[in-house]
């Protein structure tokens, strides 16, 4: 994507604003899809990207949504929205997407010739994600879990092996790859709205989303109207919050 003028990472990050009012001016949806691209470069948990960006440009979907977000002024507004989607349901897929990827790293060479750091990372996805993401009815995972706290008496241990717990991996996931995509839209001074009030089933049925997925949020997206700030920024004082140990 060339843009003349983008901002850097820090002016993008101050310029990033949660707007409610945009204007009626167009946006390039060329432009949205790059930046939800640079969202796919986002850190997430053991590379199993279990998230889904559903880029939205109909107005008759967008209609949809809106009445979905309660008609709130960023939805009502907004030129398009992008929804992020976490499919911890896909991590059989993924996992397989990863091990084909460490194949094709590997060359064409037996596993028995893999070095220990290869055999390593090849388990981790054949055993560990497995072990960690495998649940049934939840009743898998609490087993795990307490398995974990006895284990952790002894040693260092992962503990968070609930099925919830598994939930907020995605989830969390989710959101540093929402955060990639709003200051890279900042960036290009295009403006954002992260929203969380939403009816979820409704939203799936729109999107014709499957049961087992869940919706992180919903971006609205546009130019930001100069009534679409409601006031000025406000953060608690930073040594509220800083600690240097």
């Amino acid at each position: 994507m060339v843009v003349t003028n983008e901002k850097t990472v820090s002016d993008a990050i101050n310029y990033r604003r949660s707007v409610r009012v945009y204007k009626t001016e167009p946006i390039d949806d060329t432009k949205v899809k790059e930046c939800i691209h640079l969202a796919t470069l986002a850190a997430t948990s053991s590379n199993m990207q279990l998230w889904e960006f559903y880029h939205v440009v109909s107005p008759q979907i967008l209609k949809k949504l809106t009445e979905a977000s309660f008609g709130q002024s960023a939805a009502k507004t907004a030129q398009q929205m992008v929804v992020i989607v976490a499919r911890k349901d896909l991590w059989r897929k993924r996992a397989q997407s990863n091990i084909d990827f460490l194949k094709s790293q590997y060359g064409d060479k037996p596993a028995s010739e893999y070095s220990k750091r290869e055999k390593f990372a090849m388990n981790y996805y054949k055993k560990i994600i497995p072990s960690i993401y495998f649940d049934f009815l939840g009743i898998l995972g609490m087993i795990k879990y307490i398995a974990f706290q006895i284990i952790g008496i002894f040693r260092p241990i992962y503990r968070e092996a609930r099925q919830s717990d598994m939930r907020v991996v995605a989830h969390k996931s989710a959101g540093l790859a929402a955060q990639n995509f709003m200051i890279s839209m900042a960036a290009i001074n295009y403006d954002t709205c992260p929203m969380e009030g939403f009816d979820s089933l409704m939203v799936k049925k729109v999107l014709k989303l499957p049961s087992s997925s869940e919706i992180n949020m919903i971006i609205a997206c546009g130019i930001r109207d100069e009534k679409g700030i409601f006031a000025e920024r406000f953060r608690v004082p930073f040594e509220e919050v800083y600690f240097k140990i």
